[in-house]
């Protein structure tokens, strides 16, 4: 199959580019390169330097005809959402319209979204909500991937289409930027492993769902196969910012670094979770990395990473 993959230059894309081009599908990459990086790029894929937002996306829809659309290009900042809310919606809405309307017009019948099941469910308390329960984000990011996921919606019953959400609980691995907002694994990895203290915000007993982003690659290739609406994408197992902590320290071997508590973070829930038996049944989907072997893994990229600066 021709696949246009969104955001391929990114953290979670270049990992669903690489499983594409490994089943042999030909693969077209369009990133921004805001937050994407070319290293992340895989060799076998065109890439085209451009905008969601752009006008010139529909003449690439109409040389390439593509057979599915996998969309990961996105703002995720919780914390960027909150404060520019306008800049949130313009990408995350105003940009997947783009590619909707392209869709229609070239007859492109299959697209596969990333969602959020971080933010979708609001607070869950001890619950692992299924896909059934009505979404209540609690912050303009995770509006904005509602919206989209209704447009979505929409389009499939009035065209055809054939559409999947996978809302993906918080992902992790190789390639996440530990200089952003989000991902705290990156972030504490990027640091411990050269030795520094982190910040923990809150108690650091907010639990997230943490999935590992090949097991992530895994479920878009599943989706292109079958199913059908959408999908929870995550392990059904809670862990504490603190686990986090402590587990990277060991791992990278740096016991010694600290932490500073600081104030709370708005538009941050306290205990995110999900269930993820639709997948399992529809996707035939479950993840395969245990969370230590997942953790190994991420911290080894990042003390390589580490290594490399200071050669270099």
């Amino acid at each position: 199959m021709k696949i246009m993959v969104t955001g391929g230059a990114g953290f979670i894309g270049s990992h669903v580019v690489d499983r594409m081009v490994e089943k042999g599908h030909e693969v077209v990459v369009i990133d921004n390169l805001y937050s994407g990086k070319k290293k992340n790029l895989n060799p076998d894929a065109e890439f085209y330097r451009m905008d969601i937002r752009d006008s010139g996306v529909g003449e690439l829809f109409e040389e390439k005809s593509f057979d599915a659309v996998m969309h990961l290009a996105a703002q995720v900042d919780v914390r960027k959402s909150v404060e520019d809310p306008f800049f949130d919606a313009d990408i995350n809405i105003i940009g997947g319209l783009n590619l909707l309307e392209s869709c229609v017009r070239y007859n492109v019948g299959n697209f596969i979204f990333a969602s959020s099941g971080g933010v979708m469910y609001g607070e869950c308390g001890r619950e692992k909500p299924t896909e059934k329960r009505f979404p209540s984000p609690l912050c303009p990011y995770g509006n904005s991937k509602l919206s989209f996921e209704f447009y979505l919606n929409y389009y499939g019953h009035q065209y055809g289409m054939r559409n999947i959400s996978l809302r993906l609980g918080n992902v992790y691995g190789p390639r996440q930027d530990p200089r952003g907002e989000a991902g705290v694994i990156a972030i504490f990895s990027g640091a411990i492993v050269k030795g520094r203290g982190v910040k923990i915000f809150g108690d650091g007993e907010q639990l997230r769902d943490y999935v590992y982003v090949e097991d992530v690659a895994g479920a878009f290739e599943r989706a292109l196969e079958r199913g059908e609406g959408v999908y929870n994408i995550a392990t059904e197992k809670s862990r504490s910012v603190n686990e986090l902590f402590d587990e990277i320290k060991k791992q990278a071997g740096k016991p010694e670094c600290g932490a500073d508590y600081m104030p709370e973070r708005k538009g941050e829930l306290k205990v995110s979770r999900l269930s993820c038996r639709k997948a399992e049944k529809e996707l035939q989907w479950k993840p395969e990395k245990e969370f230590k072997e997942g953790m190994e893994k991420t911290v080894e990229y990042f003390k390589k990473r580490a290594g490399n600066k200071i050669r270099n």
